[in-house]
């Protein structure tokens, strides 16, 4: 007898199909109908279980993120602005706008936000891995045109990044004190996003935008670490830095996240989200800011960081 033909030898195991723009937004749009729908068992089912969600109160492991959402009802929900980026077959990220009305604790609120996800396939699942917003603000004004920032004449070595995101963020740190701005593009890939209140940057963008700031005073803390899968990996801080024209920080700082991906046995940076105002445990309260699925909590919700979020001393 003649062998079955190739086309059905795998006929049992079909290969998974490659993840495509509509199906990760009709992903991401699904986890919203659930919090709309009260329906937290699915909601919960839905995220990876080393889930983190950065918010302005703390970083959420999924326990936190579960009951913080259950004090969120939104009623009304608009998506603009969709970007889809495969990270390798088995993560992918997504970033919109939302512009929300919904209750908080009761109380009626609005907000329109710039989000950020990432989704991991485990056991042959898409669940999500990471989520952030910050809230959309007017675009800065450009920086002083009086003493434009330049390229060090003479630009160091360009330390090579690895699989430690901490690492990988602090290099890039010390390029940017360095004022050494081809270093920096050296580290981002050539699909880099990043959300901002004021915008959304692609990487001609974010380093324009950057080289026009004195960054030397800036401090960063509360460093923690999520491996996303082989060849990607997170970090989440707190940035605080002095006022510059044009440029207000809050007094308690932002929270900023980048995601590092392995491209071509290379690691680069493919997101970053920052301007995610740090707050106190129960300022989300107010109703003027309740639009984030997990980011509007009581102090009850705030539930510790994720083990698998390993916090590092700068």
């Amino acid at each position: 007898n003649s062998a079955p033909p190739a086309a059905n030898t795998n006929a049992n195991t079909p290969a998974m199909a490659a993840m495509t723009e509509a199906d990760a937004t009709a992903k991401e749009k699904a986890i919203w109908d659930t919090i709309k729908n009260k329906d937290y068992e699915a909601f919960a089912n839905m995220l990876a279980d080393d889930q983190i969600e950065v918010t302005g109160e703390g970083v959420f492991d999924k326990a936190g993120s579960i009951a913080a959402v259950k004090q969120f009802e939104p009623t009304e929900l608009a998506f603009s602005d969709w970007k889809f980026m495969s990270i390798d077959k088995d993560a992918f990220v997504v970033t919109y706008t939302v512009n929300v009305k919904a209750k908080f604790n009761g109380k009626e609120a609005a907000e329109t936000n710039r989000c950020s996800s990432a989704w991991v396939n485990r056991g042959g699942k898409w669940l999500a891995e990471y989520h952030q917003e910050c809230a959309v603000k007017p675009a800065m004004p450009p920086p002083p045109a009086k003493s434009p920032a330049k390229t060090a004449e003479t630009p160091a070595t360009v330390a090579a990044a690895g699989s430690d995101p901490i690492a990988n963020e602090k290099i890039v740190w010390d390029l940017f004190k360095a004022k050494n701005y081809d270093g920096f593009a050296s580290l981002l890939a050539p699909n880099f996003i990043e959300l901002e209140p004021d915008a959304v940057y692609d990487k001609a963008t974010t380093v324009k935008a950057l080289s026009g700031f004195d960054v030397s005073k800036a401090v960063l803390s509360d460093w923690k670490a999520l491996k996303i899968d082989d060849d990607a990996a997170l970090v989440t801080y707190v940035l605080k830095m002095p006022a510059m024209p044009g440029m207000t920080m809050p007094a308690d700082g932002e929270r900023h996240s980048s995601i590092w991906v392995k491209q071509g046995g290379t690691w680069l940076a493919v997101l970053h989200h920052g301007g995610t105002e740090v707050m106190k445990p129960g300022a989300m309260a107010a109703p003027a800011a309740a639009a984030s699925p997990a980011a509007k909590s009581s102090p009850a919700a705030a539930a510790k960081p994720s083990p698998a979020m390993k916090p590092k001393t700068p």
